[in-house]
This record gives structure tokens, sequence and C-alpha cells, in this order.
């Protein structure tokens, strides 16, 4: 076996190298945190190990995956070029900002690393529910140049999650219109809602929207908007202690689902 190549997937902390043919395919994965080499084939071995070789540290087992949970059987079905496992937090903006990152000086500051910087921070907060069961997946991208910022799975349902970056400024919000500072109002709910409406499409399952305002200094809520949940970027943890909606089994299940682009590009 030839052309083998190695891909890293690098989140929460954790590390694993995916060792792929040429077609994307995978024929295993290292994990550097148990120091497992884990075999799709015995016939691969000797080519798996030359590939990962700069990449061992210390000693390793090598052998077929003991018991491979959901997640990693949603992983391994799913060509890298499909799997939205591995976007960051911002990851359009990143890309954007990278290809155009505008004029050195200007009068204002870009817009764009603003809401960076808000999807920086809800995303970081939503990677650490990790530990309770939850799954977040990033920059999700839906026909005609869409994205949902975040969607995040877990024991407690599923969010599309936007944030908004509202630092030291008073936020208002008279459904469906969002005032922040002395900006002109937004019809932002009601976006959020048709985001959720279609993720809910996609994943045949009920998802709710939620409105994650990073750092702001006042937020007045005229009347509990429709189906919205409205958080800071500081109470989002509070989400890991909503009662249990989903069971483990179906959050993995439909967490393979949310990571797959050809899910999003059927909508």
């Amino acid at each position: 076996m030839s052309g083998l190549r190695v891909v890293p997937a690098f989140r929460h902390g954790r590390e694993r190298l995916y060792v792929c043919r040429e077609d994307g395919s995978n024929v295993a994965w290292y994990d550097r945190e148990t120091g497992r080499v884990n075999l799709l084939g015995e016939d691969s071995r000797d080519d798996v190990l030359h590939a990962l070789q700069p990449f061992l540290t210390g000693p390793v087992t090598v052998g077929p995956p003991p018991v491979p949970t959901p997640a990693e059987l949603a992983r391994l079905t799913l060509h890298p070029d499909d799997d939205l496992a591995p976007n960051r937090p911002g990851e359009a903006l990143l890309v954007a900002l990278d290809r155009d990152p505008g004029p050195a000086h200007r009068l204002r500051p870009d817009p764009r690393r603003r809401a960076l910087a808000a999807e920086q921070t809800v995303g970081g907060a939503l990677d650490e529910l990790e530990g309770a069961g939850w799954h977040t997946v990033h920059s999700v991208p839906l026909p005609g140049g869409d994205r949902i910022h975040h969607l995040v799975i877990g024991p407690g349902g599923l969010f599309t999650v936007h944030a908004l970056y509202a630092r030291k400024s008073r936020v208002l919000v008279a459904d469906p219109m969002v005032t922040l500072g002395r900006r002109e109002a937004e019809p932002l709910l009601r976006r959020l809602r048709a985001d959720a409406d279609r993720a809910t499409y996609a994943l045949t399952a009920e998802v709710r929207p939620l409105l994650a305002l990073v750092g702001p200094a006042e937020v007045t809520v005229t009347a509990q908007p429709r189906g919205v949940r409205i958080l800071t970027d500081a109470e989002l943890a509070g989400l890991a202690r909503l009662g249990a909606v989903l069971k483990p089994a179906d959050v993995e299940a439909l967490h393979g689902m949310a990571r797959d682009r050809k899910t999003w590009g059927r909508l």
C-alpha cells in the first residue's frame, strides 16, 4: 500500500492522526493520548506505521479498535473534505480574513474581526461543554452562502447558536428586532429562527435557536422571544444543567449527521 497521508484532527485538547488513502478513506488512526494506533486492517500495519513514524512519541500499542464508538464510526465513513468537525470557531471568517485582510490602516475596526472575536469566544465556551456530553460543530455552511455560527448537540437538545459581539454595549431585544448600542435595529431573531428551522429539516430533529451575546454592558428584553433562548457568553456553561432530552447514543448519531457537509447540501 502506498500514497498514505496523515491528517491531524485536534480539538478540545486531544489530538488524533488519521491515516488516509489517496481517495480519502481511512485505514487507521493514532490516538496520542492513549498511545494507541488503531488499525482497520492488519494487512496495512507496516505501511501505516511507516506513515506515522515521524509522529509517534514513546511506546505505542498497535491493533484493531477495541470497540469503535458511534462517533469514531461516523468519522471513519466521512471523506476529510466532507467532515466539518475540524472547523475552528469562526472558520469562515478566518478564511475570509486570510484571503482579504483589508487595508492595514482604517478609521474604524474591521467588523469581521469583531464578529470573529465573538464566534471564538462563544465557540470556546461551547467546546468546554464536551466533558458534559455535548458536541459542537462550528461554522456550518448552508446553501446560498449562509452559515450557522455554531451547532451544539447534547443531552439537553440541539441549538443553533448565533454569536453577536456586544462588548460594553447595551442590547435591546424586542422580538424580532435586536438593537445593539446606537446602531439601527435588525430583525435578527427572524434569521435565527430560520436557521434553526433549516437545521431541523436537515437533521430531522428539533433544533432551537440561541442568541449568544458577547460581553454586553446591559441586556433588556421587552418580552420573552418566541422559541429563542438569549444568553451571554458567560451563561453558556449553564446549558450543561439542562434536563436530559437526548440519550448519549442519539447525541452521537446526530453529531455524526451534523458534521457531514452533505447533510447541509441537501437543503
